[in-house]
This record gives C-alpha cells, sequence and structure tokens, in this order.
C-alpha cells in the first residue's frame, strides 16, 4: 500500500492555498489603496485649503505695505522651481516640498515685479500621519491575509483529507480488499441527497461501487464453487465408464475429453478455493533450484533449465511447484520454444520464444477464460499461477521480451 499522503502534498490544496492567497492579497491592496488615497487627499486637501488661506493673507498684508508674518515671503530659497515658475506666470498653486528639512505645503502666487510670494504651512504632522496610516493598513492587511490563509487552510484540509481518505480507500479496493469503505460521516440513509457536499457524494459513489461488485464477485465465486462441485460427481463416473470401453481410436478420444474435462473441473475448484482467501501455506526451507528442475520434471515438455545463482527460499513447496508447472505448461501450450526457466536468486523467469503475451494481461493481469483474438487463450493457469502466488507472499508479473516472446517472472523472498 502507498504511503498516506499529507493534508497538504496535492495540487489541489497547494491551487486552493495559492488562491485564497493572491484573493486575499488582491483585496488587502485595493482596500489599503482606497483608504489611502480618500485619507491622503483629504489631509492634502485641508493643508492646501490652510496654504492658500495664509497666501491671500501674506498677499493683502503684502499690497498694504505691512510686513509679512513667519513662514511667509517672497522668492524665498526653498521655495519648490515648479511653484515659482507657475507664480511668475501669473498663476496661484500650492505643493508639498521641504522647509528647513521639515515637510511642507507651499503656496505661491505673483506679486508686482515677476516675483513669486510664498508661504509654507508645516506639513510634518500630516506626512507622519499618512505615513502611519500606510504602516497601519500593511498591518492590517498581513494579519488579515494570515487570518484568512489559517481559516482557508483549515477548511482545505479538511476537504482534501477527505479526498486522500476516499483515494486510499479506492487503492485499497483495486489491490482487492472489496470489504475497504469509506464511511464518510456525511453519507447515509439520513442524509438527503441534496445536503450531501461533492465529497461525500463521491464517497457515497465509490462504497456503493464497492458493494455492488463485491456481491457480483462473490456471486460469480459461488456460481464457480458450485458448478466444480456439481460437475465433479458425474464426471468421476464418466472417467469410470470410459474405462470400461474396448480399446480403440474413439475410446482414446472420449478418455482424453474426459480428462480435459476433469482437469478443468480440478482448476475451478482450486481458483474457488483461492478466492476465499482463506488458503494456508505449509512453510519449509527449500533450495530453490533442485525445486524448479523437480518442476519442469513433472511437467515432462523439455524445458530447459538454467540456475544462475541458486537460493534457499522459505516457502510451500507444493504450491510453488504449481506456480512453476503452470508457468511452463502454458509457455509451451502458447508460445514457441525453446522455454527456458532461469533461477538468479529469488527471482524464477520462465521465458518462450512465441508472439508474447496479449496487450491487456501484461496490462491487468490475467482474467479467466478471456482470449485475445482467438490466438493466445491462457484458460486457467496462469489465474491459478497468479493465485498460488499471492498466497505465498511472492509477485507474479508478466511481460513481453523486446526481441520477441513471453516472460513471466517470479519474485520470492530470500530466506
Amino acid at each position: 500500500m502507498r504511503p498516506a499522503l499529507p493534508p497538504w502534498s496535492g495540487t489541489l490544496a497547494a491551487k486552493a492555498a495559492a488562491f485564497i492567497t493572491v484573493m486575499c492579497c488582491a483585496l488587502a491592496a485595493l482596500l489599503g489603496v482606497l483608504v489611502h488615497v480618500q485619507v491622503t487627499n483629504q489631509t492634502v486637501g485641508q493643508a492646501r485649503d490652510q496654504a492658500l488661506q495664509r497666501l491671500t493673507q501674506a498677499t493683502q498684508r503684502y499690497e498694504a505695505g505691512d510686513a509679512l508674518r513667519r513662514g511667509a515671503g517672497v522668492d524665498p530659497p526653498e521655495l519648490p522651481g515648479e511653484l515659482r515658475e507657475l507664480a511668475v506666470a501669473g498663476d496661484r498653486g500650492t505643493m508639498v516640498g521641504d522647509r528647513a528639512g521639515r515637510p511642507a505645503m507651499w503656496a505661491a502666487g505673483p506679486v508686482d515685479g515677476g516675483r513669486a510670494l510664498a508661504v509654507a504651512v508645516d506639513y510634518s504632522q500630516q506626512a507622519r500621519t499618512i505615513a502611519g496610516l500606510d504602516r497601519a493598513i500593511v498591518w492590517s492587511s498581513g494579519l488579515a491575509i494570515g487570518a484568512t490563509l489559517l481559516v482557508g487552510a483549515f477548511a482545505v484540509t479538511r476537504v482534501t483529507r477527505r479526498l486522500h481518505t476516499t483515494a486510499r480507500v479506492a487503492r485499497r479496493i483495486s489491490a482487492g480488499d472489496l470489504d475497504a469503505r469509506v464511511n464518510d460521516p456525511r453519507t447515509g440513509p439520513r442524509r438527503q441527497a441534496s445536503a450531501q457536499d461533492e465529497v461525500a457524494a463521491v464517497a457515497a459513489a465509490l462504497d456503493s461501487m464497492a458493494a455492488s461488485l463485491q456481491g457480483k464477485l462473490l456471486a460469480e465465486q459461488r456460481f464457480t464453487a458450485d458448478v466444480a462441485h456439481e460437475l465433479r460427481t458425474p464426471l468421476t463416473g464418466l472417467h469410470a465408464a470410459a474405462e470400461l470401453l474396448p480399446p480403440g481410436r474413439p475410446t482414446e478420444l472420449v478418455r482424453d475429453r474426459v480428462a480435459a474435462l476433469r482437469t478443468l473441473t480440478e482448476d475451478l475448484l482450486e481458483i474457488s478455493r483461492l478466492d476465499t482467501g482463506r488458503e494456508r501455506v505449509e512453510l519449509d526451507t527449500e533450495q530453490l533450484g533442485p525445486l524448479a528442475e523437480r518442476a519442469v520434471r513433472a511437467a515432462g515438455n523439455g524445458t530447459e533449465v538454467r540456475v544462475v545463482r541458486d537460493v534457499s527460499v522459505e516457502t510451500d513447496r507444493r504450491r510453488l511447484e504449481r506456480v512453476l508447472g503452470n508457468l511452463v505448461a502454458n509457455a509451451h501450450k502458447h508460445g514457441r520454444g525453446p522455454v527456458v526457466l532461469t533461477v538468479d536468486g529469488p527471482v524464477v523467469t520462465v521465458r518462450d520464444h512465441g508472439d508474447g503475451f496479449p496487450e491487456y494481461l501484461v496490462a491487468h493481469g490475467p482474467q479467466r477464460f478471456r482470449t485475445e483474438g482467438g490466438t493466445r487463450g491462457h484458460g486457467l493457469g496462469l489465474t491459478i499461477a497468479r493465485g498460488q502466488a499471492e498466497v505465498l507472499g511472492a509477485r507474479l508479473e508478466f511481460a513481453n521480451a523486446p526481441e520477441g516472446g513471453a516472460v513471466a517472472t517470479l519474485r520470492l523472498a530470500a530466506e
């Protein structure tokens, strides 16, 4: 089974976190800009009005010949150049600048002689207010984004955790554990379909599919076992009757077909036992090389055995010989010679030089009674081999060699 994924390792969680972050930043930036612009316009407007009011008073005093108050003067050196040019041109205006190293709101207007009369209003407090507002916007936006991310992470994690649970159950079902169920608390007979969220709907559909699949497989297993048991008794009598027939070609044909039916029945019975999952192994220590040679001799089909590296394995000798015998028999029946069985440590390969396994078999494993295009059927032999390998805790893989031919690989656990 694959290891459980952490809640934030999937792309859904990452995309959701990125989306929440981007939206929070965009919203915070928009609100911050709006507040900054609004407050700045109000603050600057008030300072501008105050500066223009003082400029009006200074102009009146200048025209009346009175002395100008502090902060007012004609062509002061600190007056911004753009504002000076505007005043000399005959217009009045304001501009934020510096005066004695401090922010000031300047207002200037024309006076006689092509000069500029200017006043400066201290702008330090307003500048500090705007700077403090900007800092407050940044901090509050950061806190808002953090809080939103935490809430979003909690919500998304709950969803992704449920999705990961559903995915794990789906993998268990695909691996053969038909009893696995999601059992999402948001599903059940008391929950209306409209009240279930999307994840709960997927979980309910998966549980329903698993239950339906389990029911069909159990019905198939019962049918296989029942058919095999029902056929066994009449076939025994048929076999006994065939033995009483007089010698001859027709008798040989009858006996051959009866033997084939008995083999098929025994295979069906073996598959039904494997389907129950109650098979128990009788472990013993065996040398893999000699065991493989005995299995090939029992098959009696001229398979070449190559022992590259012999090892001791703890296995059920009868079941392992059954697996190897079926692989060798399948190679001779559906492939072409030479057929070679190779023992290399705990790995046993059986290779023929025929057309190779069908694509569906390589991708999904053997399936009962399925034949690819009528050219290469595998009967029940490979299905039994795979079932017995699973009972032994071994892994049976099917592949095609690049240069042609089918390759079955059995991987055992070395002692």
